[in-house]
C-alpha cells in the first residue's frame, strides 16, 4: 500500500509534502503532485503537512478518489522508477488528470 495525492492538489501543487518526504518519492506533474507507489515507504510524513488535505493512505481513499491512485500506478508503471524526485524532470500527467476541469483554490 502507499499514500495517494487526490483532487485538492490539482492546480495547486503546494509542495510542502515534498519537503517532508524522507525518501524523495513525490514527483511533480504539470497539474499536480504524485507519490510513486513503489518508492513510498508508507511513513505518512506527507499527510499531516498537506494544507488542503489531499493525501490519503490508499486503503482510506473514498470511491471518488480511487481513480487518483489508479492513475499514479499506471503512470509510474509506464515510466518506471526515476530514482528520486529531486533530480527527475516533471512527470507526465495521466489522461485522467488532464481531463479534469481547472480547479480554483483559495489562498492556502
Amino acid at each position: 500500500m502507499t499514500y495517494v495525492i487526490t483532487l485538492p492538489c490539482v492546480d495547486l501543487k503546494d509542495k510542502t509534502c515534498i519537503e517532508e518526504c524522507p525518501v524523495d518519492c513525490i514527483y511533480e506533474g504539470e497539474r499536480m503532485l504524485y507519490i510513486h507507489p513503489d518508492e513510498c515507504v508508507d511513513c505518512g510524513a506527507c499527510e499531516p503537512v498537506c494544507p488542503v488535505d489531499a493525501i490519503f493512505y490508499e486503503d482510506d481513499l473514498s470511491e471518488a478518489d480511487v481513480p487518483f491512485g489508479d492513475a499514479a500506478k499506471e503512470m509510474f508503471a509506464d515510466i518506471g522508477s526515476p530514482g528520486g524526485a529531486v533530480r527527475a524532470p516533471k512527470v507526465p500527467d495521466p489522461p485522467f488528470v488532464l481531463g479534469l476541469p481547472p480547479q480554483e483554490h483559495d489562498d492556502v
